[in-house]
């Protein structure tokens, strides 16, 4: 049974969210601050599996509680709640390296779908990582990925991703000049079946863009198709 941890200062909030996971299936633990919940995270990560996170919080900040975490390589998974307000926090957030973030007002059914959905890519992430897959290797012009070791090197340099940026780049990779639209990319990547906020993935091919393009503003290997979603390709420059 998976255990998450809420972590959100409103009393409604969290009973809700508490009530929902538990008729799912869940153990719930519930924080109302993020000082705390960080510690207990820090000391104990291993004890939870999932991490519904706001991003407004006394003690300390959603934000810095992901930074923190990430940057001390707990690598639990992480659901930001983020009021339709906080869009510069939220992409912040992603870019620290949380999974997913769902906008409030929320449904609580949305919440724990996608909560089942981020368990179920950190699954395969773990899967993909044992010995079955040593030396698969992509390549495609300057980026090598070796999918093994969770390694990518653009232009002979070693570059960090997130695990979701990951992701993301190898199923790009695995299907080049390929049309994926963003629905597809949400299913097959985010693991969504039904259609949702797709600026999650925008926000992720940003970060992409930026980190294995010359000019992320002109790029070569993502590529917009405009009204549909994007296509990997080692072209020429286009947008």
């Amino acid at each position: 049974m998976p255990t998450v941890l809420v972590v959100d200062d409103e009393a409604s909030i969290r009973t809700l969210v508490e009530y929902n996971f538990s008729r799912s299936g869940f153990d719930v633990e519930t924080v109302d601050d993020g000082r705390v919940a960080y510690e207990k995270l820090k000391q104990g990560a291993s004890k939870y599996d999932l991490v519904v996170l706001d991003l407004m919080l006394p003690g300390m900040d959603g934000l810095e509680v992901c930074r923190r975490l990430r940057q001390e390589g707990v690598q639990i998974p992480i659901i930001l709640l983020t009021a339709r307000d906080e869009e510069v926090d939220l992409v912040l957030g992603l870019e620290l390296g949380a999974d997913d973030y769902v906008t409030k007002p929320f449904s609580p059914r949305e919440l724990v779908a996608r909560a089942r959905a981020v368990l179920r890519r950190t699954e395969n992430r773990e899967e993909d990582a044992q010995p079955t897959s040593s030396g698969k290797v992509l390549r495609a012009g300057n980026i090598v990925m070796d999918v093994a070791r969770h390694e990518v090197r653009v232009r002979g340099q070693l570059v960090e991703f997130t695990p979701k940026e990951f992701e993301l780049l190898q199923y790009f990779m695995e299907n080049p000049e390929h049309v994926l639209s963003r629905d597809q990319l949400l299913d097959r990547v985010w693991g969504y079946s039904a259609a949702t906020d797709t600026r999650i993935v925008d926000v992720h091919v940003s970060h992409l863009r930026e980190k294995i393009e010359d000019d992320s503003k002109n790029p070569r290997y993502i590529r917009t198709v405009r009204g549909i979603g994007y296509k990997f390709t080692e072209g020429t420059s286009g947008s």
